[in-house]
């Protein structure tokens, strides 16, 4: 059956790394070196391969960008591949090249079988492919947060899916209380708008304004405020047209029109352009005509009345007083006051909202109530098969007297929810607070990991839980780094053979200074700088026969040329051979 595999990683321009080439195979890989010589490196390489932060201060000093491109070989059905093709990505007979840039400046750049692709996508393929463990993991196993998830995820569906379930109900709760604590704290404010509310809305109903009402009021007030005027420059304009009956010599413009026209009848028959003018003088004399009749009714119909005038000052000034107070026009005073009314049913409802909002809210609490019961008794369930198998494992790494146990726990808080008879608090989560606890020999009482585990121990630990989590949701690939930190002794060989077992079912890759770790591998790389401080693409070499024994000694004694340091290493190695 094919595996997934990473095969081979080139780095340029990483850090110490000038241009190395990693190349991995199946089973145990470690990778060793001197202080300094970049082993980190490829635990910072294979992190940016998987969408890791891009940082400009990783790329070396001179170089433009530090690259870094991976070749994982992957079943054509296996969730990465069929994700990668998702984003059109290509696989190169059968294996998935990955590749990562990150400039001098700090921007970064992503290419997955071929494309170009969002860094986010390599972090989703990282999911199935890859599980990074180095010194900062071990120091997050200590908070409580992850170890809850730490028992989460060892539990599988038995707590995700009613977490998923919870954690609706829970954001449904959290955006009730917010809005039924805003109606009920904000209730004299509420009032207040309402009565301001009811106020113009009277006031406006009492004044009945129409749409445009202001404008023809302004026009009309005009009007009537210059009546006399307008009266007078009326029968002056229609004299003119029209003629006066009691000026039998006057002239006006409508005789004079006519007289032109009759002239030009007279003669329009010799000559089209002219008769064409003569048309148009009668156009004038009708039009003049029209306009003189309209000017005479004009004038008869004008009336000067000082009692409408008042009528109409007395409603433009109770209109302006709406438009002062809620718009700048009569139109927009109405709109104002539609916006109002629909404002005013909406506080007014508010204690049919509020009713409503406390049922949800009481329902919503027993059903939160019920859900964090069911992860309660499905953690619970988890814990002890989780314990015994972490306890299990640490028998393996040299602690055969240990014991872990997983406390839940729930916080009494008068303002929670009834969960098993008490009161507790609760969170996005649930309401379970987890707790690893070790007790590291008989008659030790359990102590939170962070206060009764040494630094060895923490990460025996460490390991112990991956493992774990290996047989409940193994990924094809595991990077240790230095996970064997103050470890020493016989620890650090049944550390070795642990990872060399977890070797027969994935790929494990450990970087580390423990030769009684390195002695397990499968294959034993080595980081080495050269003389200018870089590490270049022979940097890394693959350590078999007597060179692995060269490296073994120098770990263990710092002489390369020590017999009693290379006998111990050929002891190392053959106890790793018949071990495993």
């Amino acid at each position: 059956m094919v595996v997934s595999v990473l095969e081979e990683m080139r780095i340029r321009a990483l850090g110490v790394i000038d241009d190395a080439v990693v190349e991995l195979s199946p089973g145990f890989t470690a990778v060793t070196g001197e202080t300094g010589a970049g082993k980190t490196m490829v635990v910072t390489s294979l992190g940016l391969l998987l969408g890791g932060r891009a940082d400009a201060a990783l790329v070396r000093v001179g170089a433009k960008a530090a690259v870094v491109e991976g070749r994982i070989v992957v079943p054509p059905d296996a969730p990465a591949a069929r994700r990668a093709q998702e984003a059109g990505a290509e696989l190169d007979e059968g294996a998935l090249l990955i590749s990562r840039t990150v400039s001098a400046e700090g921007r970064s750049r992503a290419h997955v079988g071929g494309r170009s692709a969002p860094v986010g996508l390599l972090t989703e393929l990282s999911d199935d492919l890859v599980a990074v463990h180095g010194q900062t993991d071990q120091q997050g196993l200590l908070r409580p947060a992850r170890q809850r998830q730490a028992l989460d995820r060892y539990a599988g569906e038995a707590v995700s899916v009613p977490l998923a379930a919870y954690a609706e109900a829970y954001k449904r709760l959290r955006a009730v209380t917010a809005e039924l604590t805003e109606l009920t704290t904000r209730a004299r404010e509420r009032a207040q708008e309402a009565d301001l509310l009811r106020f113009g809305l009277d006031e406006i109903a009492a004044a009945e304004p129409r749409a445009g009402e202001d404008t023809e009021l302004a026009a009309e007030a005009e009007r009537l405020g210059h009546a006399e005027a307008l009266a007078s420059a009326a029968t002056t304009a229609h004299g003119a047209l029209a003629g006066d009956p009691a000026d039998s010599e006057g002239v006006d413009a409508a005789t004079l029109v006519a007289g032109a026209h009759r002239a030009l009848e007279a003669v329009r028959a010799h000559d089209p352009a002219l008769a064409q003018l003569a048309d148009r003088l009668g156009e004038v004399s009708i039009l003049l005509s029209d306009v003189a009749g309209e000017l005479a009714g004009y004038a008869d119909n004008l009336d000067a009345d000082p009692l409408r005038l008042a009528a109409v000052e007395e409603r433009r000034a109770t209109l302006t007083h709406l438009t002062r107070k809620y718009g700048e026009d009569v139109s927009a005073v109405l709109a104002w006051a539609e916006q109002s009314a629909a404002r005013l049913a909406d506080l007014e409802g508010d204690d049919d909202r509020i009713g409503t909002l406390t049922t949800e809210r009481d329902t919503l609490r027993a059903e939160l109530a019920a859900q964090a019961q069911i992860l309660t008794d499905a953690r619970t369930d988890a814990a002890k098969r989780f314990a015994d198998a972490v306890t299990e494992e640490l028998g393996e790494l040299a602690m055969p007297h240990a014991r872990v146990t997983v406390e839940l726990r729930q916080t009494e808080d008068p303002e929670g929810i009834e969960v098993g008879g008490r009161t507790v608090a609760f969170g996005p989560h649930g309401a379970d607070e987890v707790e690893l606890l070790l007790a590291p020999h008989p008659g030790a009482p359990p102590r939170p990991i962070a206060k009764g585990a040494s630094g060895g121990e923490l990460s025996r630990v460490m390991l112990a839980v991956e493992v774990v989590f290996a047989g409940a949701d193994p990924v094809p690939t595991y990077l240790f780094d230095e996970v064997d930190a103050g470890v020493g002794g016989k620890a650090a060989v049944e550390v070795g053979r642990r990872l060399a077992r977890l070797a027969k079912t994935a790929q494990v890759v450990v970087v580390t200074h423990l030769p009684q770790v390195a002695a397990f591998a499968d294959r034993h790389l080595v980081v080495e700088k050269t003389h200018d401080g870089s590490v270049t693409r022979s940097g890394v070499q693959a350590m078999v026969g007597e060179d692995r024994v060269r490296e073994l000694s120098r770990m263990l004694a710092g002489q390369e040329d020590s017999e009693l340091a290379r006998a111990h290493a050929e002891e190392l190695l053959a106890a790793a051979r018949k071990s495993g």
